[in-house]
């Protein structure tokens, strides 16, 4: 792989991650067109991991604030200076959500490995159109909504909901971020929790899929090398992060469906041409 080749697979993942068109989807035709469809899995998670230090830096004060909400409960730490217990009681209940969102994603994410390995780039393109009609039925229904309530957190159901659509989300070609945010606004989360939480619980879900494929460590720095691994992390993080801004402006005016004006000829076009 050349470094321009990695910088490119780079500005597709940073750009695919958040908006709602599927970054692994966009990866796999990308990699086909360029002749690299035998590049191993864990340079995609490395790709992935790029755009989830773009999370980290762009949410990070609620994820310090969670951080050490968690610390406080498993060491039994009294509340610091400044934190309410109200504020440490939905701080909680966050992380409860999350564990549970990744707890139900991670099952599906597994089940999905086990039964579907491999699948076509037709299937992939066939996930676009998926996707393009899960975020418009989500507006749709959202919008017929009176209004969500304004929480700290999704409560236990949400968070189990979520998290199945989440699992929906690892299928290539169906967008993670736009599932979750879609499976969010469905279940009643606020628009603006929806596109927060929907990110920080990728954190888990990321990193989980990277100490799985961790062992082909060795085998992305022979066959790809050092320099386009780099250059494709560093594309990643900087086009993720600016596209990262840009959705949650989107998601905050409710306009994801903006997005199936792209997914659905893009899906066509794929399953007559690829």
């Amino acid at each position: 792989m050349s470094i321009l080749q990695s910088i490119l697979l780079g500005a597709l993942q940073g750009l695919a991650e958040f908006l709602p068109i599927s970054s692994s989807g966009h990866l796999a035709i990308a990699q086909k067109l360029f002749g690299l469809e035998d590049l191993p899995l864990l340079f995609d998670v490395f790709l992935h991991l790029a755009t989830l230090l773009a999370v980290v830096l762009f949410f990070w004060k609620k994820i310090w604030s969670l951080l050490c909400a968690f610390a406080r409960l498993i060491f039994r730490r009294p509340l610091s200076k400044g934190t309410t217990e109200v504020e440490e009681k939905d701080s909680r209940a966050y992380i409860l959500a999350v564990i549970l969102t990744t707890l139900v994603t991670g099952v599906i994410g597994i089940a999905v490995e086990k039964l579907l390995p491999s699948l076509s780039i037709k299937f992939v393109c066939a996930g676009f159109i998926v996707t393009a009609f899960i975020l418009l039925f989500s507006a749709f229904i959202a919008k017929r909504q009176k209004g969500s309530a304004e929480k700290a957190s999704p409560t236990k159901a949400q968070a189990m909901f979520i998290g199945l659509a989440q699992g929906i989300g690892t299928l290539p070609g169906i967008s993670r971020s736009g599932s979750t945010i879609a499976g969010a606004l469905l279940c009643g989360v606020n628009r603006q929790l929806a596109g927060e939480y929907s990110f920080i619980a990728s954190i888990p879900a990321i990193l989980g899929a990277f100490i799985l494929e961790a062992k082909d460590l060795g085998e992305v720095s022979s066959s790809i090398g050092i320099a386009p691994l780099v250059a494709g992390c560093i594309t990643a993080f900087a086009v993720g992060y600016a596209s990262l801004a840009l959705l949650m402006k989107i998601i905050r005016k409710g306009k994801l469906e903006w997005f199936a004006c792209y997914l659905i000829p893009a899906g066509i076009l794929g399953l007559l041409f690829l």
